[in-house]
């Protein structure tokens, strides 16, 4: 017999799930194309239904340009029975400077710059992410744990 508790484990509502989004920057996104699916660590801002990101260009854009839907999650663990995760599942859009995207990618500028002062402008620590999108999100689903 052992005298740890038995962990109960259940369903985080909208509010509980945009909290945790909200208190975090560092998430997964994972994306597929036929075969092939893949999961990268990527910085966001979460405003509004939205999740906010940038990245650079490559094979993640390459294989979202034939699918733009995406799973996202991002976790709290403090220990092993002590732990948040929400899971966002939505549509990627990639914002562009101008054009019909100019009013979101100005939106999205702002609010990334909630979590680093410096996104896209000349002291940038991470210029090469100059690629900006944002994610609806569509289907938000959380689960917790305490001991």
């Amino acid at each position: 017999m052992t005298d740890t508790p038995a962990p109960v484990f259940r369903e985080l509502t909208r509010e509980e799930c945009e909290a945790v989004l909200a208190r975090n920057n560092v998430g997964r996104i994972a994306f597929s194309y036929r075969d092939h699916v893949d999961i990268e660590p990527i910085h966001y801002q979460y405003n509004e239904g939205w999740l906010y990101g940038r990245t650079t260009p490559g094979t993640k854009l390459r294989t979202l340009a034939h699918n733009r839907w995406v799973a996202f999650e991002v976790d709290e663990v403090r220990a092993l029975f002590d732990w948040e995760s929400v899971v966002v599942k939505g549509a990627l859009y990639l914002l562009e400077r101008n054009g019909s995207q100019a009013d979101n990618y100005t939106k999205a500028i702002e609010v990334l710059r909630h979590f680093l002062p410096e996104a896209l402008d000349d002291d940038d620590p991470t210029p090469d992410r100059h690629v900006v999108f944002r994610i609806h999100a569509d289907q938000v689903t959380g689960r917790s744990a305490t001991a």
